[in-house]
């Protein structure tokens, strides 16, 4: 059975561990204030270069361009998104185990070789020490990110997909939601997805545009653009989902410190109480063996 002793230093360890968890909630509230508006101020952004896309593509485009062309992949390159970070409840392993699935069940059973794009220090560490084929990675953005990050990945995949490497390119992340929930995404970044491009043009009348110096030109200019938008967007939503995982997580973890202080303050009670009437009894016992004496 424990001491007093004992108990009063499990009190003050998990009295400063939920000092920590507090000051780790109030830290990642203070960022992800700013990383929402930086998604606020991403999205439209995001958005309208898609729909100014689906205006200038034609049947021509979605035939010929590599960057609409639909062909049966042989190797698929998976960008895998997850923090640098742990502490941030089950964010991190949901990213993993969900990557893991569709690599097992959607991928390897059609003869589909993946290779991966690791970004954030958690992914890294988890698929190099399990042999998986890591083509790149990226590892350690998250506490400083900027936007050369998202054209310097941005870069990578589409001179590797240009040079034939793989045929189809799929991000898989979490998508920011509320400071409760996020939501694991597993989207086609290349080659665009041609239903996506004729829905969003089926959606808007098409205006009566003159294009100067040509349709063509404007469309290649604005491509990587949009692929760069796209993956600055998607570390922006995957930063914000860290940060509201982790100040839920720390959260919980100082509500359950609170909790285990109850229930050890109220165990050192106990033991309190029972080792003064031990003494007590002894010194009445003593007492009492004197007066017989």
């Amino acid at each position: 059975m424990a001491t007093l002793r004992d108990i009063k230093r499990r009190i003050n360890g998990v009295k400063n561990t939920q000092q920590i968890t507090k000051a780790m909630k109030m830290v990642a509230a203070a960022k992800l204030r700013r990383a929402q508006e930086n998604i606020i101020n991403a999205r439209p952004y995001s958005r309208k270069i898609f729909d100014i896309l689906a205006h200038l593509i034609s049947d021509d485009e979605l035939e010929q361009n590599p960057f609409f062309s639909q062909k049966k992949p042989n190797t698929v390159l998976l960008v895998v998104v997850t923090a640098d970070r742990g502490l941030c409840g089950a964010f991190n392993t949901n990213i993993i185990r969900e990557s893991e699935r569709l690599i097992k069940e959607e991928f390897l059973p059609n003869n589909i070789k993946v290779k991966l794009f690791t970004v954030g220090k958690k992914s890294t560490d988890y698929f190099k020490k399990r042999n998986y084929d890591v083509l790149n990675s990226l590892p350690g953005i998250f506490t400083g990110i900027k936007y050369e990050h998202a054209v310097l990945i941005s870069e990578k995949i589409i001179s590797e997909y240009l040079n034939g490497s793989y045929e189809k390119v799929f991000i898989i992340y979490n998508e920011f939601k509320s400071i409760i929930q996020q939501k694991i995404v597993n989207e086609q970044f290349l080659p665009i997805p041609v239903s996506e491009i004729l829905s969003g043009e089926s959606n808007t009348q098409r205006p009566n545009y003159i294009f100067e110096p040509n349709q063509k030109f404007i469309l290649e200019y604005l491509l990587p653009k949009h692929l760069k938008a796209q993956i600055w967007r998607v570390l922006l939503e995957s930063n914000a989902s860290e940060l509201g995982a982790r100040m839920t997580a720390m959260d919980n973890a100082t509500t359950n410190a609170t909790e285990m202080i109850r229930s050890l303050q109220l165990t050192y009670n106990k033991e309190r109480q029972a080792a003064i009437t031990k003494e007590i009894l002894e010194i009445v016992s003593g007492a009492n063996a004197l007066k017989a004496g």
